[in-house]
């Protein structure tokens, strides 16, 4: 063989051993710790859903997987603290619709901009918000709270949401204007303080996710009267939707997924995509989802990304007309 065959045969080998590397997920990520930031405080929905995926995610991945949990603002020091990660593979971000596509709409700086400082790497599911009601509150149905609201609290009433200038505080006004109510929404920071002031009786209704109320609904200590949505979630058969309570309007609905900070390489989200199609369709992991309250689905990058936009779009929209200014 001449010296330039040589050359070329051993050239050939090296950019087929590197494609080679950079297909296999697991080395894609081998021998690194992967901060999977999370917006929300511990115990809320979205933290317990990325403690289930972290622990699998570590074996399709060959890393540990640490869930680092940045609450305030609705998910916006999560976002700001993906936006200053190094973009080599190491840092995610798992969220839900508020911190990626509300919150660019309600406020004016956010610290970040979701199509220029993130790259989607895909989404794993759809999910509802609902409308709860304290175990005080004798209330059982829409009807009924509204009734007893306009008895008992004058038609004044205070509704626990887990961020401002969110999809339920949005729905939180909407239900007042359709039902002739002054209600105030409370914000708080995250979920899982405000479920613990509704199971406490401190605040007698609360909107928020599905995956957050859905343990609570079935122990009887709240009770979950309406989710979003065009049809009844499978989770919870027996609660009418928004539209047959008299507010259409709502049957978007939100989406969970994973975010990287741009630039991260190609080969890294693959891998990572990779390792989360598997991860959800592990019969254990899709159950305990499906119980949270989530539609379990994978979306690659592409339609994750279409999905995102979309979503955004519809937002754009109903917080234009509702004559919000951004704060």
């Amino acid at each position: 063989m001449s010296l330039l065959n040589r050359r070329r045969a051993l050239q050939w080998m090296g950019a087929t051993a590197c494609a080679s590397t950079l297909s296999a997920p697991a080395l894609a990520q081998s021998g690194k710790t992967i901060r999977l930031l999370v917006g929300f405080p511990a115990g809320g929905g979205t933290d317990a859903i990325a403690r289930l995926l972290g622990e699998h995610l570590k074996d399709e991945l060959g890393a540990a997987v640490i869930v680092e949990n940045k609450p305030g603002a609705g998910g916006q020091l999560a976002a700001q603290a993906l936006k200053g990660a190094a973009p080599d593979g190491t840092t995610y971000f798992l969220t839900h619709d508020h911190t990626v596509s509300i919150l660019p709409l309600v406020v004016k700086n956010p610290g970040f901009d979701t199509a220029r400082d993130f790259v989607p790497v895909a989404g794993f599911a759809n999910f509802a918000n609902a409308w709860a009601l304290s175990g005080g509150t004798p209330a059982k149905s829409v009807p009924e709270y509204v009734a007893w609201i306009k008895g008992a609290g004058g038609g004044k009433g205070a509704v626990g949401i887990p961020a401002p200038a969110s999809v339920p505080e949005f729905l939180v006004k909407v239900l007042g204007d359709k039902f002739r109510l002054d209600l105030v929404a409370a914000p708080y920071r995250g979920s899982a303080p405000m479920i613990a002031d509704m199971l406490g009786n401190q605040i007698a209704a609360g909107v928020g996710s599905i995956p957050d109320f859905i343990e609570s609904h079935r122990s009887g200590k709240l009770r979950v009267v309406a989710v979003m949505g065009s049809a009844r979630q499978a989770t919870l058969p027996d609660v009418p939707t928004l539209a047959e309570v008299g507010l259409p309007g709502f049957e978007e609905l939100p989406f969970y997924g994973i975010f990287a900070p741009t630039g991260t390489p190609k080969a890294a989200l693959d891998a990572f995509s990779a390792a989360l199609a598997k991860v959800i369709a592990i019969p254990e992991v899709r159950e305990r989802l499906t119980a949270m309250g989530l539609a379990v689905g994978f979306m690659s990058q592409a339609q994750f990304a279409a999905r995102e936009r979309a979503y955004t779009a519809v937002w754009s929209r109903i917080i234009k007309d509702s004559g919000f200014q951004p704060q």
